[in-house]
């Protein structure tokens, strides 16, 4: 069980990102047509969110109830929060650096990976302000 525990990450993130790379959403081109719905739309990643959405419910109601993953392991699943000034500036802050870029964290690591120096730039602005605002919230909450 040890051994599967471990591989569980390395394979849920190998599947994560074929998933991306299949479905266009590595593509800054295709998701930003996606969200230019005044203009060229392309809703084809409607079909992607429908899907994530049908595959996750039954595994997020699963892992609810059960408590341990296939490996054993506990699973954390935090429990509802209010939704609050914190979490608006977020969302709000995610969706203008995707709606600007079409690259939100995940597909951008994909994107670096090859190398591309303006996505490299991405994905250090992105490590920089995840690290700086858990240094504003450590400070804020101590």
């Amino acid at each position: 069980m040890i051994r599967l525990a471990r591989l569980t990450p390395l394979l849920a993130g190998l599947l994560f990102g074929c998933g991306l790379i299949l479905s266009g959403m590595s593509n800054p081109a295709k998701v930003l047509a996606f969200l230019d719905i005044a203009g060229n739309w392309d809703p084809s990643l409607i079909v992607v969110m429908a899907s994530a959405v049908a595959v996750a419910t039954p595994a997020f109601w699963w892992s609810k109830r059960s408590r341990r993953a296939w490996s054993g392991e506990a699973v954390d699943i935090t429990s509802r929060r209010p939704i609050d000034r914190r979490l608006l500036a977020g969302s709000a802050l995610f969706g203008i650096g995707w709606g600007l870029s079409g690259l939100c964290p995940g597909p951008a690591l994909i994107v670096a990976a090859g190398g591309h120096a303006g996505v490299l730039l991405f994905v250090a602005a992105m490590v920089a302000g995840m690290l700086l605002s858990g240094q504003i919230h450590s400070e804020s909450d101590a």
